[in-house]
């Protein structure tokens, strides 16, 4: 059913965020399995606590708007982590394939970005102030988790590009 309020559209945008959420609790254990940085792992780990929490949240929301918790499949999160995964899984150099997770999982926080900062602002033009707070919190523990990916990356990318700078030092060939 296509939503014809703003009511309807914030509910649709909400199921979407609780299914990503679910989808991201799947995901994640299979990252921090692949990785190899142990700051990798740890980073991953804790935000697969704060990504339950989120789950949470939503719950409560519906329950607040006096909604049933129901996940619509979303679409958008599921190809962005199949793409991701489709890439990390090919990957065998362990300082490479940390990149690729790197880049995976902060393609994985800008949807949510996108997605909690509409949901926010459906929830205050609706005049639901606990839940305009709540997906507020939430898009603020999405940011610090990409703030933290880039401060990892600035690590690990150095080392993957190291790899690359031998390998093309080793074959005398320019490596694109």
């Amino acid at each position: 059913m296509k939503p014809n309020s703003l009511h309807e559209l914030y509910l649709e945008q909400l199921r979407d965020l609780y299914d990503a959420e679910h989808q991201i609790l799947k995901a994640l254990p299979k990252m921090i399995e692949a990785a190899n940085s142990q700051e990798l792992k740890n980073a991953l780990n804790a935000h697969l606590k704060v990504t339950e929490k989120h789950a949470t949240r939503i719950e409560g929301i519906f329950e607040k708007l006096g909604e049933k918790a129901k996940a619509e499949k979303c679409k958008g999160m599921h190809g962005v982590i199949e793409e991701g995964s489709d890439l990390i899984g090919g990957i065998k150099d362990a300082a490479v394939r940390d990149a690729a997770i790197i880049a995976s999982a902060q393609r994985v926080e800008h949807y949510e970005m996108a997605g909690y900062g509409t949901a926010r602002n459906f929830a205050t033009l609706l005049e639901q102030s606990d839940a305009s707070r709540a997906l507020q919190q939430t898009l603020d523990e999405e940011k610090e988790a990409d703030k933290t990916l880039t401060m990892l990356a600035s690590k690990i990318n150095g080392n993957a590009a190291g790899k690359a700078a031998g390998s093309e030092h080793d074959t005398g060939r320019r490596v694109a």
